[in-house]
Parts: structure tokens; C-alpha cells; sequence
């Protein structure tokens, strides 16, 4: 028997778990090689998963409807056994062993994003929980990150879950209680300060609103992050509404968290004047108009910014350990807002792109995100992200920055105000006006110093001012 693991892919850079919508295969039943065997669902996109390699689906281990982790084990394929026929329904299939004795890597990789890496071979050492290596295999990327966090060696954990991989449960269980029926060292993290008991009315209309809407648990990030679960600390009053977290709003929380604690971050301001732009914009507009195109002002910010990143390659990296990464692509991700949530699709290789085909791209993906139809590989990979909150008034912001990469730009409101400029003929200043925007660009003090900062938006104030015609 040769069976083969099919995982809960990683179905975008900010998204920790999926939800099996529907089975399009049943036990028993054949299946090729790259042939959609089961419908997900996630908070940014829904997708079809297909067949790792060919053969027969011999157990479904998540039902229809339940949500587990990136990482976690949805069904097994047996690339030598004969399909049955029966096409047994995917609740009543059988559990695989509790060691498989024959486990061996998919022979293909996930093509709707990056899937867990596939584990190895399950051999006595594994079992044991002995080897570094085979503590790896038997768990999933967030719990290796927990681990990794923590300074914890995942060998010395004792696993409760299938062929004793090692689950969130059992990795945060041994962070706050230390290790259990091992004589491995405990790991040396601070112990949690227990958190203040919080007195709630024991009767009352609050009482009764408490018990009927307290907000669930924390996710698991934030009990990494902060050691242990938190219990609220204000107080409910009167009048006051208690609701739980969405999905979407915990993974949102989830990501700022990591990426605030991770970067250093710091900010830069700009004024950028608009006035060629508009020129610009008037002058073409019958001409972009015949050819079905709209391009907003976003579009030609995202056209510059493209074009200097090449010149400026600390900002269109990211830091990896002791080491930086200078992106090869200069792929800008665009921040939308979903009312409520965000999501960034991504424009990859921006550089190579019109101005005319950037705007076209910015509307797709825009309207296509806010009807979720989004293909996985849309949201991943951005090198540069930009952020609009000035389309809802804002003035100026300071976003932060999306984790694995080294700055955002925020783009503030764009309006009519008073300048002084100067007269070209006479050299006098004057009172005029102008419609103008600030931008912050927040970066990565690891990798971007203030010097490099100021240089980009200088250059980027320069190219946007004087904006040539023909983009």
C-alpha cells in the first residue's frame, strides 16, 4: 500500500485555517492526478482542491463543514489500491491507523498555493519523538512557528494527534505548563502573569447579556503572543453590546499583531502636489474612455512607485533571520476595503506594466474581491504594499506593514488647498491653489534607514509632480 496525505492547503499569506465545504470524491472511489476531490472555504477565497497524485480515496478524515488548520491531514489517497466501487459516504469512512505504516509525500505540489510541507516517512524514530527531523515532520507550520517563537524543541513534545503529531494544543499546553512525562528540559520562556480577576454582576439585565453574548476565546496567536488566554479587563455596563470576534476579524488581529511585534517600525511624510496628474487625466480621458479604460489616481501612484522600487531594493525587500531578501519581482499589493475587513490583491510585476493596464488591473481585482472570487495565488506574494484610506477623507495614515515585506504607502486625501508658488517670469510668490495629497511611507528600520525613506518619497514626489504624458 502506498497511502499518500492529502493537507489543508495554505490558501493565502494571512490565512491560518480552512473549512471543507463539500467532497467531490467519495471513499472508494477513483481519482486522477490533479482532479478536484473537495470544495474549501476561507475568509478571502473559496477554491476546489485536486488530487496530489493518482489513485483511490481511502478515508476522509474531516467532514464536510468542519474547519482545521493549514497543515491538517483532510483524506488519504492510496496510489496502488483498486477503487471499490461503492463510493461509501464521507462520514462513515473509516479512520486510518493510528501509525501508518506506509506513509510517503504527495509526488505533487498543491497548485492553489503553498501547502504545508509534506511529511516524511513515519518511522520508529518519529514515533518516538526522537530526532530532530522527525519532530519537524510531525507537525504542522504553525506549530513549528509557535515552537520556533518559544525556543522550544518540538522532538521533546509529546504529540496527541494522528501518528503523534504534535497540535497547537499540545505545543501551548507545554509552553504554560512546561513538559509533561518527558525529562527533556523545560523551555525557557517567562512564566504568564496570571490575569486579574474581573467581578461581573452575579443578577441583572447585564448578567443576562453577558451569558447570552460573551465573546469567545482569543485565537491561538494571541495566546502565543501573550503567553496565556486573556480575560477581559473592562468592565460591562448598562446599555453596552458584547459581541465575538468574525473570522475575519481575528485573523485580521491575528496578522497585525505578529507583524507589529516583528518589524520596527517607523514613518515618513511627503506633500505631493497633483496638478500634472489632473493634466493629464483631462488631456486623455476621451482617449482612455474609447478604449473602455479608467484610471484613478491610485493607478498612477502605483505606476511610480513600480518604477523606482527597481532603484531602491531594501524597500522592495524583506528581512529573513540574519539575512535580507531582495525581491526579484516588484509585485504591489493593493489594499481593498471589503466594509468590514481588508483584503490585498496583488499586481504582479507592476514595472512591466502601462499605465493604462494598471488601472485596468486595479478595478478587476478590486471588484472581484469584493465578490470573494479571488484566486489564492492574487493575495500572495506582494513585495510593496499600498493603502488608500484618503478615498474615505482621511487626511494621512500610518498603516502597518504587512509581514514579509519592508514598507506600506498610505495615501492620504487628495484636495484643493492654498500653496505659495512661485512666479516662473518674475520670481515673486504667490497665493495659489492646488490639489494636493500626504503620503507616509512606514518601513522596516532593519532594513530601511530614514536616509532611504526620505530619498524614495523625494524621488516619488519628483516623478508625480512632473508626470510625463505618454506613461
Amino acid at each position: 500500500m502506498a497511502r499518500i496525505e492529502v493537507p489543508m492547503p495554505q490558501m493565502g499569506e494571512s490565512i491560518a485555517e480552512g473549512t471543507v465545504s463539500k467532497w467531490l470524491k467519495q471513499v472508494g472511489q477513483a481519482v486522477e492526478r490533479d482532479e478536484p476531490i473537495l470544495e474549501i472555504s476561507t475568509d478571502k477565497v473559496d477554491a476546489e482542491i485536486p488530487a496530489p497524485a493518482a489513485g483511490t480515496l481511502v478515508a476522509i478524515q474531516v467532514k464536510e463543514g468542519e474547519t482545521v488548520e493549514v497543515g491538517t491531514i483532510v483524506a488519504y489517497i492510496d496510489t496502488e489500491a483498486a477503487p471499490s466501487g461503492n463510493g461509501g459516504a464521507p462520514k462513515e469512512a473509516p479512520a486510518p491507523p493510528a501509525a501508518a505504516p506506509d506513509v510517503s509525500p504527495p509526488t505533487a505540489a498543491m497548485p492553489l498555493g503553498p501547502p504545508a510541507p509534506a511529511p516524511a516517512p513515519i518511522d520508529s524514530a518519529e514515533e518516538s519523538g526522537s530526532g530532530d527531523e522527525g519532530g519537524r515532520m510531525r507537525s504542522t507550520p504553525v506549530v513549528r512557528k509557535i515552537a520556533e517563537e518559544h525556543g522550544v524543541d518540538i522532538a521533546s513534545v509529546e504529540g496527541t494527534g494522528h501518528a503523534g503529531r504534535v497540535t497547537k494544543q499540545d505545543i501551548l499546553a507545554y509552553i504554560e505548563g512546561g513538559p509533561t512525562g518527558t525529562t527533556a528540559p523545560a523551555p525557557t520562556v517567562s512564566a504568564p502573569v496570571p490575569p486579574r480577576p474581573v467581578s461581573a454582576p452575579s443578577s441583572g439585565p447585564v448578567a443576562k447579556t453577558l451569558a447570552a453574548a460573551a465573546p469567545s476565546a482569543p485565537s491561538d496567536l494571541w495566546k502565543t503572543f501573550y503567553g496565556q488566554v486573556q480575560h477581559p479587563e473592562f468592565p460591562v455596563r448598562e446599555g453596552d453590546r458584547v459581541e465575538a470576534m468574525d473570522k475575519i476579524r481575528r485573523l485580521t488581529a491575528d496578522h497585525m499583531v505578529v507583524a507589529k511585534r516583528i518589524a520596527p517600525h517607523v514613518h515618513s511624510f511627503i506633500e505631493i502636489d497633483f496638478t500634472a496628474i489632473d493634466k493629464v487625466r483631462r488631456d486623455s480621458k476621451k482617449k482612455w474612455e474609447a478604449q473602455g479604460a479608467t484610471v484613478s489616481y491610485t493607478a498612477f501612484v502605483v505606476w511610480a512607485v513600480s518604477r523606482l522600487l527597481r532603484d531602491f531594493p531594501q524597500i522592495n525587500g524583506t528581512v529573513s533571520g540574519n539575512s535580507i531578501i531582495y525581491r526579484g519581482n516588484v509585485n504591489v499589493g493593493i489594499a481593498v476595503d471589503l466594509d468590514p475587513g481588508l483584503i490585498v490583491p496583488v499586481i504582479r510585476d507592476a514595472d512591466h506594466l502601462s499605465l493604462i493596464g494598471i488601472g485596468t488591473k486595479i478595478i478587476d481585482l478590486a471588484e472581484r474581491a469584493r465578490a470573494r472570487k479571488l484566486a489564492p495565488d492574487e493575495i500572495q506574494g506582494s513585495t510593496f504594499s499600498i493603502t488608500n484610506p484618503g478615498v474615505l477623507g482621511t487626511l494621512v495614515g500610518t498603516p502597518i506593514i504587512p509581514k514579509g515585506t519592508a514598507a506600506i504607502l498610505g495615501t492620504g486625501a487628495i484636495e484643493k488647498r492654498v500653496v505659495v508658488i512661485e512666479d516662473e517670469v518674475s520670481g515673486t510668490d504667490a497665493m495659489a491653489i492646488r490639489k494636493r495629497s500626504i503620503f507616509s511611507l512606514g518601513y522596516d528600520h532593519r532594513v530601511v534607514d530614514g536616509a532611504d525613506s526620505a530619498r524614495f518619497l523625494a524621488r516619488l514626489k519628483k516623478v508625480l509632480e512632473e508626470f510625463p504624458g505618454d506613461a
